[in-house]
């Protein structure tokens, strides 16, 4: 996903805000925004709080199908139009299990970002939202309760998006398809990298097999090498697997093929970079 700059303007409990991002992780308000219009029927495009023509398409259809002023702005009143997932504005309460709303859709797209998907960006705190809440604070060091309240919050607004702090090799020479960012409705978590069924696929650097065999999750096929500072790399969908668990293993050595096991709808090779458990955009490893 490319970086870009995207200035967007969000009325949040009847104040203007004004989020200038220049990053490609967006705004939550307006990835909120759009998982609010999504449950609408109001919009088809990625949750990816970029504030583009079909996000204000779908505001401004919501506006007419209320009986309100048409001019595209996320005021109260269109809030309220939102129904459930218009209300709390994020850090106005302490998140939890069960609740619904802007800020817990907020939540899901920063966590994300923050290296801890959780499945579909819907604003329902299900289960793997709470196992994501508890991931980012036992990584950032926080009473991991699951509970998303100022402390979980304050972190998450101070902690920069992770990157790699280690170089690592492509591990198999094909061009890259689907990138590390949202995807539809989801967020995804690594690189797809476009290789034939059979491909060669080589460990990005020297490490420990800490995994490898058939992951039930959807991986499929899977080997997972532990670098060093606190870096992972894991290989997904493989045809085959040539390590072992423990193994040592050097930069470039052959750990298996190319293949389309688990979710995957064909050959490809998924590639994701972990720090400390946290997914990374594996581009920060690559260069």
């Amino acid at each position: 996903m490319a970086l870009r700059a995207a200035v967007v303007a969000v009325v949040v409990c009847g104040c203007l805000a004004v989020a200038t991002i220049a990053e490609a992780a967006g705004s939550v308000n307006v990835a909120a925004l759009q998982v609010a219009l999504q449950a609408r029927g109001l919009y088809a495009g990625t949750i990816d709080g970029i504030s583009g023509p079909g996000t204000r398409r779908g505001v401004r259809a919501l506006e007419r199908r209320a009986g309100l002023r048409v001019d595209g702005i996320v005021g109260p009143l269109v809030r309220h139009a939102l129904g459930r997932l218009g209300r709390h504005p994020l850090g106005s309460r302490t998140m939890r299990s069960g609740d619904v709303g802007w800020d817990v859709a907020a939540l899901q797209f920063r966590l994300a970002w923050r290296g801890f998907p959780s499945g579909n960006f819907d604003g329902g705190f299900g289960p793997h939202l709470q196992a994501a809440v508890t991931g980012y604070q036992r990584w950032a060091g926080l009473s991991a309760d699951g509970v998303a309240g100022p402390a979980t919050l304050a972190s998450l607004r101070a902690h920069p998006i992770p990157r790699s702090p280690l170089r690592l090799a492509r591990p198999v020479g094909a061009p890259i398809g689907d990138g590390y960012g949202p995807r539809g409705n989801r967020f995804h978590s690594g690189l797809d990298f476009l290789a034939g069924y059979g491909a060669a696929v080589h460990a990005a650097g020297s490490g420990t097999v800490a995994f490898a065999g058939y992951d039930s999750g959807g991986y499929g096929n899977l080997v997972v090498i532990h670098h060093s500072l606190g870096v992972s790399s894991w290989y997904a969908h493989l045809s085959r697997i040539d390590v072992r668990r423990g193994e040592r293993v050097g930069v470039g050595a052959l750990i298996g093929r190319v293949g389309a096991t688990g979710d995957a709808t064909g050959p490809h090779l998924h590639f994701e970079v972990r720090l400390r458990g946290a997914d990374v955009n594996p581009l920060t490893a690559l260069g």
